[in-house]
């Protein structure tokens, strides 16, 4: 039988039951989203359809409403979801080909929705639970075989659209071809990560993530560090997220890290560290006082306004249980951190130093890895799935045998022994068998190590994904400066990777950008432009290189901006009428020049997740990398015909807008929606495969017979564009809605798209528009007012509008 998932009924609508709706709705299923009817309607409300759908219609409404957003395409996936409840729409079940429950984690609740559910359900529908604790065997006892082998666990992370993680547990009579096709459908349509679980308390994530939360807390309470003092340590310099211990619990709330933990330590009776499991007092008396983090505005961490609208920041004291004011945090391995260049020297500089903290992060640490490798086989076959699920699920640049990988393995075991604890014997059998590390690569390809054979394993990855640190490990590079490199894909197609800070575009990587586009020509037949980050969320590139065109303005050397400008025209030109196809392969953020780069190839295949926008207004300027050009030539080429002067107008102010309000995309379908993308770009879900699926897309156009698009003029809107405009930004200026200079940049932005001061109508060439962008670019880091602004967003980050 050739399964199709057509539609899919998630049941409860609750945070995560809306988020799955949504990320289906938003790859293009069909969903039907059911909750229960109130509890309390009167008798005129029971005979309300309205009234009765009041609790799936909030859920489905904070979905609509949810910031960031979950819909990645407000105008058309809400479309897709239609609303019931469990009372008059049940029997629309059958007409379903996955149902997935996200009910509230009570095991007798669920074992009679399932049984009602094998009532109406289509012999090989499949059904989930997204259940986060509860054993699936339990849920599934009184079931049919024939359900129970459709039977399985589907547990997203919360926010479901952003978190990669989907873990995948086979239930005890799971059919393995059930397995396999929700495992391709969350990878492919869904974008997820796919850790194989199994049938364990918390599974994966949650078990190893919640037995490191309650570590650090024990810790830090018997050492008496302070709740700044571990998140400064467990953030950056270990390789977490800023958010690290406190902060990321704040995020999901001490509510739910309290269950999850309780749980823990009512279902795993023989876990070793099971009094870890046990919420610290002073974090009962939170959860009981409603402090819960975020959702109540105060949790471990807290903000106040004075009188004066100055924000100050708290946090609880563990003893007094009262806010305090707190500054940052120092010690000696913190600052050897900072000063340290790669991932593994920043954390031997914390867990091998001598100080307080780094005595403390050793504690914490050396546990983690202890725990985890205890849970091999218990909770994952392989050390593999849970490095992925803790990557995944909790953003950590590395999982804890990568971690321990990075400190080495061979002498963190010799300082365990030191101090007393208990190593693995998983561990001891492989530092035993002459193995040194969890991860090695052999004969080009990665291996991991496999407690249960005790010998290297190939690693498995889908068959689109390119892993390009594995290529670089390989010698695949073929050019490279200290901000990008060329790699070889194979196939005669090449990626040029960037690798600057926050990747953004700056003097070395646009002279590097040609150098590469003659290697390309000489050696290969098409470029891929795509990077890969290393473990937690990183842009694709956040912009250009503000400070070394800041520094050009204040010594007024404004003819070298000038020329910088020249060249990165000269960079994007060359690389959109190359003679062999270029595929830009964008995700996250994609602002200013690396929008700009994106818009200059032939395709774009973007993650789904892309935040695009080219918003140099914020930073005092206009785009200088023809980003207006582009944006103007897809807005003019998704036209039918240009007929009036109407139908010019329509189209100009939409594109001005997109530069003059610096927005940024909420997705990649929203990016389509603002111009950025055309309608031949391709949106892939999964980030994995972008790289793979734009080296796809390279050879696709090589085969079809490859020519480099035409050079053509662009009709101009003109004078006609200044008027409307002028008007226009004088009225908001009047009013009070912008400052002067901003007003002066948007009339820049203007005259450049419109094409200067000629008549509308009049067909402009590309060297015209060129030289426009150039002029008020320079002209506005002549400002006072742009060079504050600049300053001021390298500094803080946030547009200063003046």
């Amino acid at each position: 039988m050739q399964r199709r998932i057509r539609k899919v009924a998630v049941i409860g609508s609750g945070i995560m039951g809306g988020g799955i709706a949504a990320l289906l709705a938003s790859a293009g299923v069909e969903v039907l989203l059911l909750d229960i009817v109130p509890f309390n309607l009167t008798d005129d409300e029971k005979k309300d359809p309205k009234a009765r759908n009041r609790m799936v219609q909030t859920g489905y409404d904070a979905a609509l409403k949810s910031k960031p957003p979950l819909f990645m395409d407000k105008k058309a996936d809400p479309a897709l979801v239609s609303i019931g409840n469990l009372e008059d729409d049940f029997n629309k079940l059958a007409d379903c080909d996955w149902i997935i429950e996200v009910v509230v984690e009570n095991l007798k609740i669920k074992k009679e929705l399932f049984k009602r559910i094998e009532g109406i359900r289509k012999p090989g529908t499949i059904v989930s639970s997204n259940t986060s604790g509860i054993p699936l065997k339990d849920m599934s006892a009184d079931l049919s075989k024939e359900m129970r082998q459709h039977f399985l666990g589907t547990h997203f992370f919360n926010p479901v659209r952003y978190m990669h993680l989907l873990e995948v547990i086979k239930g005890a009579e799971t059919l393995p071809e059930v397995l396999e096709f929700i495992a391709n459908f969350g990878e492919v349509m869904l974008g997820k990560g796919i850790v194989w679980a199994k049938d364990t308390p918390n599974f994966v994530g949650n078990r190893i993530g919640i037995h490191g939360i309650g570590k650090a807390m024990q810790i830090m309470l018997e050492d008496g560090l302070t709740i700044p003092e571990v998140d400064a340590i467990f953030g950056a310099p270990m390789g977490r997220p800023k958010t690290a211990i406190f902060k990321t619990s704040d995020l999901v709330g001490l509510d739910t890290m309290s269950h999850v933990s309780t749980n823990t330590y009512d279902l795993c009776a023989d876990d070793e560290e099971r009094d870890t499991f046990i919420i610290p007092d002073f974090v009962k008396k939170m959860v009981e006082n409603k402090q819960l983090g975020n959702k109540t505005k105060g949790g471990f961490y807290k903000k106040e306004l004075t009188p004066e609208w100055k924000t100050i920041r708290k946090v609880i004291n563990p003893v007094t249980g009262e806010y305090e004011e707190y500054g940052k945090a120092d010690f000696p391995c913190l600052a050897a951190a900072k000063k340290a260049e790669t991932p593994a020297e920043k954390m031997k500089a914390v867990v091998y130093g001598d100080d307080k903290g780094a005595k403390y992060a050793w504690k914490v640490q050396a546990a983690a890895f202890i725990y985890a490798a205890n849970r091999v086989p218990e909770i994952s076959d392989t050390i593999v799935d849970i490095d992925n699920a803790m990557k995944w699920g909790y953003n950590f640049e590395m999982g804890p045998f990568e971690t321990w990988d990075a400190i080495g393995v061979k002498e963190a075991v010799a300082k365990m022994e030191k101090d007393g604890m208990k190593v693995p014997a998983n561990v001891n059998k492989m530092l035993a068998s002459g193995a040194k590390t969890f991860y090695k690569l052999e004969k080009g390809k990665k291996m991991f190590f496999d407690f249960a054979s005790n010998k290297y394993k190939p690693m498995k990855k889908g068959a689109k994904a390119i892993v390009l640190a594995d290529l670089r490990a390989n010698k695949k590079v073929v050019k490279t400066c200290p901000s990008c490199s060329l790699i070889n894909l194979g196939d005669g197609v090449f990626d040029l990777e960037f690798h600057s800070k926050m990747n953004a575009i700056n003097k070395e990587m646009v002279d590097f950008m040609m150098e590469a586009g003659e290697y390309v020509l000489e050696n290969g037949v098409g470029l891929v432009i795509g990077n890969q980050a290393s473990g937690m969320p990183a842009p694709f590139s956040a912009g250009g290189d503000l400070a070394y065109m800041l520094s050009c303005a204040k010594a007024g050397n404004f003819t070298e901006i000038n020329d910088f400008i020249a060249d990165v025209h000269k960079g994007i030109m060359g690389t959109k009428y190359a003679p062999y196809p270029v595929v830009a392969a964008p995700y996250g953020l994609t602002l200013c020049g690396g929008c700009e780069v994106c818009m200059s190839a032939d395709r774009i295949v973007a993650n789904a997740d892309l935040f695009m926008g080219l918003v140099e207004i914020g930073a005092g300027l206009v785009p200088g990398g023809c980003g207006m050009i582009h944006l103007w030539r897809n807005y003019i080429d998704s036209a039918p015909a240009i007929g009036k002067i109407t139908d010019l107008a329509g189209l100009f102010i939409q594109a001005f807008m997109c530069v003059a309000q610096a927005k940024v995309s909420s997705s990649a379908a929203d990016a389509r929606n603002n111009g950025f993308l055309r309608a031949s770009d391709r949106i892939v879900f999964n980030k994995d495969n972008l790289i793979g699926e734009a080296k796809k897309e390279v050879l696709k156009m090589v085969d079809d017979g490859y020519a480099p698009p035409k050079h053509k003029k662009l009709p101009a809107f003109g004078r006609e564009a200044q008027g409307m405009i002028w008007a226009e930004m004088l009225n908001m200026k009047s009013g009070g809605y912008i400052t002067p200079h901003m007003e002066f940049i948007a009339k820049k932005i203007a005259v450049c798209m419109a094409g200067g001061d000629v008549p509308q109508g009049t067909l402009v060439d590309e060297e015209h528009l060129m030289k426009l962008e150039r002029e008020a670019f320079v002209d506005l880091w002549r400002t006072e007012n742009t060079q504050k602004m600049a300053e001021n967003i390298m500094k803080t980050g946030k547009p200063l509008f003046l």
